[in-house]
């Protein structure tokens, strides 16, 4: 019994030193979203927990966001590692100042943009909004989108009144009735219409693709830097986000009870409606088409004359300086 003692202990001491080492071997990441941790990110908070990233040498902490121009700043300056952002803000950021951050995979294929809106408001399309109250925060990609969407859906955009509040209250001022309409992207429209039949109020979606309005939105993104100093570690990375994306397709509601281990107040319904919608952006028949991640060309110059036009920045910029898709994994 001695002797099997002593030898389980020199195993174990044998192989702890590999397990440390393995530990310290791991890429330390910070992760930034693009805004709250809700079911639109389980797949990277579930894939955290699920052990996704460390299969990849990765020692993820995933962060909250606070809007797409904030992760930007934040991973152009190296304050976070990689990020979730707005393909747009992106653009606009390498275009305007240089701003070195760039794309190294696309994820949501068209604009998950919209505004809600009461049932009871009697507003059904854009044109209603006319002489209505918007809600908006500071820099919001919607009002920088709205001049096209009311381009495209015959709206004056002048007679909007345009309501600037905190983000964190805009929900509950369109339920009280205090403005119009709110921006929020259409995956959001689960839980926040739980609030609203709470207090007997139905929300209505105005999703801003229904005026043809096809560009790319959410994309992954890292610095300039990193992919010149960390090749490697921005295409291990690149392959753990696809990874959590297609193990969340295949295994939502186990992405979503991970992401309520890491962020317990999710509800498990307001997730899986959150995620639900969101696969969709990133799972569709464009992916089929071209591949998920992949960058289509015609898509491309739709999202960059769009955001050009919104940003007033020169057309004639090439877009493409603000992406590398030479990390993507095979399909």
């Amino acid at each position: 019994m001695r002797l099997k003692t002593s030898a389980f202990a020199l195993l174990a001491a044998a192989l702890a030193p590999i397990g440390a080492a393995h530990a310290d071997d791991m890429d330390e990441v910070t992760f930034q979203t693009d805004w709250i941790a809700s079911g639109e990110h389980a797949a990277y908070y579930g894939a955290w927990e699920k052990g996704i990233f460390a299969d990849h040498g990765i020692d993820v902490t995933v962060i909250r966001g606070y809007g797409s121009g904030d992760t930007v700043t934040k991973v152009a300056s190296g304050s976070a590692d990689f990020g979730i952002a707005d393909v747009g803000a992106v653009l606009t950021g390498r275009a305007r100042q240089d701003v070195p951050a760039t794309v190294i995979s696309t994820l949501y294929t068209h604009s998950p943009h919209s505004l809600f809106v009461l049932e009871s408001s009697g507003i059904t399309d854009f044109s209603d909004l006319e002489g209505r109250r918007i809600g908006i925060t500071p820099g919001n990609s919607h009002r920088v989108y709205f001049p096209h969407i009311a381009e495209m859906s015959g709206t004056d955009p002048d007679t909007i009144r345009w309501v600037n509040m905190d983000g964190g209250a805009m929900a509950t001022q369109l339920i009280a009735g205090n403005i119009d309409a709110a921006p929020f992207y259409s995956m959001h429209h689960y839980y926040q219409n739980k609030a609203a039949e709470g207090e007997g109020e139905t929300i209505n979606v105005l999703p801003f693709v229904e005026t043809g309005f096809a560009i790319y939105a959410a994309g992954l993104i890292t610095s300039d830097s990193m992919i010149e100093e960390n090749p490697d570690l921005v295409e291990r990375m690149t392959a753990a986000v696809h990874d959590a994306w297609n193990w969340a397709h295949e295994n939502p509601e186990e992405a979503c009870e991970l992401h309520i281990e890491r962020i317990p107040e999710v509800a498990m319904d307001d997730c899986m409606g959150s995620l639900t919608a969101t696969l969709d952006f990133v799972f569709n028949d464009h992916t089929d088409e071209v591949g998920v991640g992949t960058l289509d060309e015609e898509r491309l110059m739709s999202t960059w004359e769009a955001v050009a036009e919104a940003e007033e920045l020169d057309m004639d910029w090439d877009p493409r300086q603000a992406f590398d898709m030479s990390f993507l994994p095979e399909e």
